[in-house]
């Protein structure tokens, strides 16, 4: 078998000196708008870098977020403290969603049937109302379906149909979420 050389691998880098620039701010000015009260000046500068945000989103300030351009979170949604948006390609968060403290959502990986392990990228996709509970693995290409629930720790690699609770590594289906009729 042939031997293979990773210094031979490159990497296009869209839109290089903007991640720079990007990164520098996600790491020190969007850390220090910590509370609640500041994330209208958080999510300005998410805009200002091109993330799609409706008007009252709460996005931690601890969350780290790679290329806010290839983001979009909808109206009442969360992004919790700790959680780590690795978007190469889009990420769309629904209406009402929450991503829990520590979860990573990785839209990104290599293409192990070639040799010098290419970059490749797919866009995921969270429905409204879906909770990603805390410490949740989701994987490139996943669809998170409406009100669907991932539980703690889990490591989503497939699809999860709506209104579903799934858990584990890999995650796997536990039971239909089914909301109580509370007058």
């Amino acid at each position: 078998m042939e031997e293979v050389k990773l210094n031979e691998y490159t990497e296009k880098k869209p839109k290089f000196f903007l991640r720079i620039i990007w990164s520098v701010i996600n790491r020190t000015i969007f850390r220090l708008l910590i509370g609640k009260r500041l994330f209208f000046a958080r999510n300005f500068l998410l805009r200002l870098f091109g993330a799609k945000l409706h008007s009252r989103v709460l996005i931690y300030s601890s969350c780290d977020i790679f290329e806010p351009w290839n983001l979009e979170v909808d109206k009442f949604s969360c992004l919790g403290p700790n959680t780590e948006i690795y978007n190469k390609a889009k990420i769309k968060i629904g209406a009402n969603a929450v991503i829990s403290q520590g979860s990573y959502l990785c839209s990104a990986s290599h293409d192990i049937s070639e040799k010098l392990l290419p970059l490749t990228f797919k866009d995921i996709t969270i429905g409204d109302q879906s909770w990603i509970a805390a410490d949740v693995f989701i994987g490139p290409g996943v669809t998170i379906g409406e009100g669907a629930v991932v539980g703690a720790r889990a490591a989503v690699f497939k699809d999860v149909d709506p209104w579903t609770v799934v858990g584990g590594n890999p995650a796997k289906f536990l039971k239909k979420r089914v909301l109580s009729q509370k007058d």
